[in-house]
């Protein structure tokens, strides 16, 4: 069982977001039985709240046997054109996730982009 969620684990995308605009996010945790856990970034333009991220992403991983928690969220601004990612605000139902972690996993999956982060605004 370790194995399958290892590997399940490891098929998660680190990243998913849309491809261009401003729209809200969530940093989550994921768990498989055993196995090590690792943060994900979930954000998208068609979440009107940020749980709405969290429980499509939660179903998800449940059909793959992990399970998951929301560390908190925020906005992601990205703009291609300019290669550029912004990460920004808080959720007011999950709190502030921690920007400087998002960041870091945007740049291992965008490493030609400048990437920034700020704890200001909403």
């Amino acid at each position: 069982a370790m194995a399958g969620a290892a590997r399940a684990l490891a098929a998660v995308p680190d990243v998913q977001m849309d491809g261009d605009g401003v729209f809200k996010y969530v940093l989550v945790r994921v768990r498989g039985a055993g196995a090590p856990a690792k943060d994900v970034v979930r954000g998208h333009g068609w979440a009107e709240y940020h749980a709405d991220l969290f429980e499509r992403t939660a179903e998800e991983l449940a059909r793959h046997g992990l399970s998951c928690e929301c560390l908190g969220g925020g906005r992601l601004s990205h703009r291609p054109e300019e290669r550029k990612i912004h990460v920004y605000g808080y959720s007011v139902g999950f709190g502030r996730a921690d920007h400087a972690v998002t960041t870091e996993k945007l740049k291992a999956e965008y490493p030609d982009y400048e990437i920034t982060w700020a704890d200001e605004g909403y």
